[in-house]
């Protein structure tokens, strides 16, 4: 692109953090650091496996309800079974069923929770990073930009994503082998 007349070079990827000066406004991509972070592909990774498990535990209950269902079914529609034994039956398989669907909407909150907890997690270990970087740099301010809000445009050298987040994995890679 051009500058006053003199073509100038766009800056290449990872050098784009040493042209903002202190003082600038610089911005981040929050939705490639939440893609390309190692803490929160590990997060996930392990949120998603919770949720898994969970939601294979729930389809396993709920089939095994669904065939005591239809054997309840069949059995009445055959008339191998007695009125009073089918309103017992019929009134314990209505009472699993409530069970069922509380610890399915109890399960799901959990997952919910869960995740709540992990995007707490990786909100703060941002905030702390940028807050130490930002020392460091002394950017007048930096702006989060997250589906191209609230930076529809700006130069790409106010974008200090790369440098972010080569700063965050290497600390959560650090702070993973000090443990």
């Amino acid at each position: 692109f051009t500058k006053g007349g003199k073509a100038v070079e766009a800056p290449a990827a990872g050098e784009t953090a040493a042209c903002a000066q202190a003082g600038a406004i610089v911005y981040i991509d929050l939705d490639r650091i939440l893609t390309d972070y190692d803490m929160a592909n590990d997060l996930r990774s392990v949120v998603e496996t919770k949720a898994q498990n969970i939601q294979a535990e729930i389809t396993r209950r709920g089939q095994k309800l669904e065939k005591q269902v239809t054997e309840y079914q069949e059995k009445l529609q055959k008339g191998l079974m007695t009125r009073s034994v089918a309103e017992v039956q019929g009134q314990k398989l209505q009472e699993q069923e409530i069970d069922f669907n509380n610890y399915a909407a109890q399960k799901q909150q959990e997952i919910n929770e869960e995740q709540v907890v992990m995007m707490n997690q990786l909100g703060d270990a941002i905030q702390t990073f940028i807050n130490n970087y930002n020392e460091e740099k002394q950017y007048a301010m930096i702006l989060t930009n997250s589906g191209g809000a609230p930076v529809i445009t700006a130069d790409a050298a106010l974008d200090i994503t790369d440098d972010v987040l080569a700063g965050l994995n290497e600390e959560y890679i650090k702070s993973k082998n000090n443990k």
